[in-house]
């Protein structure tokens, strides 16, 4: 049986799914861990980012060591950015110069990173359909470059710290949910790695899931 917040993302009861979100924010401990763990539990956490927010629902783990996919395999600015930054970090880039793509940063045992890829929305719905031009819900925050158009997210907000301001943060579920993991998206290097963690049966996701693994699966 699926679990209540499944069956509210399912239903599309998002107000009611924003009133059991906790009000204590993720603290900096949380971040510092694995890119894998952090991106398979901030499935199902609210981001809130000033007047509006959502639900997680998708996102995307990456390793800075032995994951050429991740930014940090070629580019000296991003591993310089790990080391001068705070886990907990915004790390937001412009993607082929299309938009912009949220990122937090993740330093335990391996450093990295986690793309937020996909939100339900909670809070804040109307201004984020203003930002967007379209009105079904399940197209706001879909992917990541429709999440931070709808969210205002530029590189204005690129190291901010997620983690001291009420604001900007991420805050925990409420309940327990069952979490997908599948191939990542958009990429050709580390393109096997099942590093794409999905809130299961949610309709607000950038893509459905292909092959599903049920268990985390382990860093290279």
């Amino acid at each position: 049986m699926r679990n209540h917040a499944s069956a509210l993302l399912q239903t599309g009861k998002v107000n009611q799914l924003a009133a059991g979100m906790e009000r204590g924010e993720m603290g900096r401990d949380f971040f510092q861990r694995d890119p894998l763990s952090c991106a398979r539990d901030l499935i199902g956490c609210e981001l809130i980012w000033n007047s509006c927010g959502g639900v997680i629902v998708e996102t995307e783990a990456y390793n800075a060591i032995g994951d050429e996919a991740c930014h940090c395999f070629v580019r000296p600015s991003v591993r310089a950015f790990v080391e001068r930054n705070h886990a907990g970090a915004a790390y937001v880039y412009f993607n082929y110069g299309v938009h912009w793509m949220l990122n937090v940063l993740v330093k335990g045992r391996e450093n990295g990173f986690v793309l937020i890829r996909a939100l339900e929305p909670t809070r804040g719905i109307a201004l984020m359909r203003k930002r967007r031009g379209v009105i079904d819900a399940r197209q706001l925050c879909s992917g990541p470059g429709k999440l931070t158009q709808a969210l205002a997210i530029t590189g204005r907000h690129d190291e901010m710290d997620l983690c001291s301001n009420e604001n900007y943060c991420f805050r925990k579920p409420a309940a327990s949910i069952d979490v997908v993991a599948d191939e990542r998206i958009g990429i050709r290097r580390s393109a096997h790695l099942p590093w794409r963690f999905t809130l299961s049966d949610s309709v607000h996701v950038s893509r459905k899931v292909r092959s599903a693994r049920a268990q985390l699966p382990a860093a290279p």
